[in-house]
């Protein structure tokens, strides 16, 4: 009897991005299995942040087809299945850190038998919960960021620049977040303008260009 391999929990074939008729991206072809993690690189006007969007469902590709778990990534699939973190924080200003938090996992669902205090506690926010989100540094609100997207149960994460306004502790606290979530079964995509230590777990690079990329 043969076994059947499980499908990747993200494919991409033929995916291409064009603004104003001229190519951002592709045609790409790649994918990112369970447990694994995919470092996008390119300089800058590449399209690593309009892969990750169109990847998200926030802009739409111009050809080609995203599928997740093998089935072809509709929003509602895409809802449950993708946790995004952008350059933006996201957090509305006049809610403390602790109602941020609490209002973001009742709109995307929460991973079970994790509790908002306790996430910030794990990105080093302990003590900030009850304070504004707008007195928050850069630095600081991306910490609770980081927080949101570990309560998040999506299994497949797409992180752009999430080392950013980071200093080398924050660094290091993204980098055991992903072999965590990658140990756990997920699966992670992660743009970013240098190395930075990749994380200890099965992780591949994909290369933008102007017009196509390449998969390692």
């Amino acid at each position: 009897m043969t076994d059947i391999a499980p499908s990747p929990l993200l494919a991409a074939h033929g995916l291409a991005f064009a603004r104003n008729e001229e190519p951002v991206f592709g045609p790409l072809d790649f994918a990112v299995d369970a447990g694994e993690a995919l470092l996008v690189q390119g300089g800058n006007g590449s399209g690593k942040t309009t892969l990750l969007r169109v990847l998200a469902g926030l802009l739409h590709a111009d050809t080609g087809r995203i599928e997740i778990d093998g089935r072809p990534a509709a929003p509602a699939l895409r809802a449950h299945a993708i946790a995004y973190l952008g350059h933006l924080p996201a957090l509305k200003g006049e809610l403390s850190v602790l109602e941020n938090l609490e209002f973001l996992c009742g709109l995307h669902g929460q991973r079970p038998r994790q509790r908002p205090v306790d996430a910030l506690g794990i990105v080093g926010m302990t003590g900030y919960e009850d304070a504004p989100a707008r007195q928050l540094s850069a630095g600081q609100k991306k910490r609770v960021t980081l927080a949101r997207l570990w309560l998040a149960p999506a299994p497949l994460w797409l992180l752009d620049e999430p080392y950013a306004n980071l200093d080398l502790e924050g660094i290091n606290l993204v980098n055991r977040m992903i072999s965590a979530h990658l140990r756990d079964g997920g699966a992670a995509l992660v743009t970013t303008h240098g190395a930075y230590a990749a994380p200890p777990v099965r992780t591949r690079m994909l290369e933008l260009g102007a017009r196509a990329g390449a998969i390692a």
